[in-house]
């Protein structure tokens, strides 16, 4: 009898905690409703943009068969997966993927910060955003439009490096496309050149947020100024660079298409070093056509990205809370 007692004390507690809850939401509606309709918008295009696709996930798992299209077709299983790993390049374009983006993490760190500290360090302005709107430009600029730049300094006959530079060192010409030595250290300097000015100007919107009474104070206390940009300037911006570094990290399993296609120009010789799961899952595509393997390559990149992030939050939020993304 006390235990049927206790459940309806129960029951009756969670029923008037609901109703509570339902008025307290209808309250909150009533009284913003003006801003609810305004977000509406951006939750639609939310919702068609980013939630009504991942249907295709289904195509992932699936030997998509266009007459009976995506809910008729077969179900294969992991059998798209297995072929990503099963393959005799599945170690070579799964290491070239997480060494070149571990690579440009590091890359779009220490360069960005630094040039976003020596530029907030400038007394002239007009020089400051002279330097930083010229840095920015390329982050704008497609990977066709960079593959040609490079090309004007590789090229075999007329390219800037064997034409001018090479020669001035007393070196002989080098055939860049067929050399697949120099890619490791080419592909790096290309994207760290093109989203370089991204980052320069998130670090300096952070480093112009730090209020100046840090700095005087510090330079009354006779701080150098490497001392004030390690003390100061560093540990004050260091949320961002987290955040900038754990939205990396979530993509380290997704290489630049464009970066890795275009630049080396389809060169043969350079798969060892340049192919990645992207333009593997392309070429495999335009050979096989099966669009099931390129959505297994997708999901199983998406899946990992995920599962990095929440990983890499988890180990900031043991080491320093604030700075945890979320």
């Amino acid at each position: 009898m006390a235990y049927d007692m206790s459940n309806a004390v129960i029951k009756t507690k969670n029923i008037r905690q609901s109703r509570v809850l339902r008025f307290a939401l209808l309250s909150t509606i009533q009284k913003y409703w003006m801003f609810y309709i305004m977000m509406l918008p951006g939750m639609l295009l939310l919702l068609l943009n980013n939630y009504i696709p991942m249907f295709g996930i289904l195509i992932a798992f699936k030997n998509i068969n266009y007459t009976d299209g995506i809910l008729g077709s077969p179900w294969v299983g992991l059998n798209n997966f297995e072929y990503l790993f099963k393959t005799s390049d599945a170690w070579i374009i799964t290491r070239n993927t997480l060494l070149y983006n571990s690579f440009f993490i590091v890359l779009n760190l220490l360069f960005p910060l630094a040039f976003a500290i020596m530029l907030n360090e400038m007394k002239n302005r007009f020089l400051a955003k002279f330097h930083q709107t010229v840095m920015f430009l390329p982050y704008f600029l497609s990977m066709v439009v960079i593959s040609y730049l490079v090309f004007g300094f590789l090229s075999d006959e007329h390219g800037y490096m064997n034409s001018t530079v090479l020669p001035a060192l007393g070196m002989e010409p080098l055939q860049w496309y067929f050399t697949k030595e120099v890619w490791p250290y080419i592909l790096p300097i290309v994207n760290t050149w093109k989203g370089m000015g991204y980052f320069m100007v998130i670090y300096m919107a952070a480093i112009i947020g730090i209020d100046d009474e840090y700095y005087e104070a510090a330079t009354i206390d006779g701080a150098s100024k490497w001392q004030q940009m390690i003390s100061i300037t560093i540990p004050l911006i260091m949320p961002v660079i987290t955040i900038m570094t754990l939205l990396q990290i979530g993509r380290i399993f997704n290489a630049d298409f464009g970066l890795f296609f275009q630049v080396p120009r389809e060169s043969g010789v350079l798969f060892p070093v340049t192919n990645v799961i992207d333009t593997y899952v392309y070429r495999t595509f335009l050979t096989v056509g099966d669009i099931g393997l390129s959505s297994a390559a997708g999901l199983l990149q998406s899946v990992v990205g995920f599962s990095l992030v929440f990983f890499s939050n988890w180990i900031v939020r043991r080491l320093n809370r604030e700075n945890a993304l979320f």
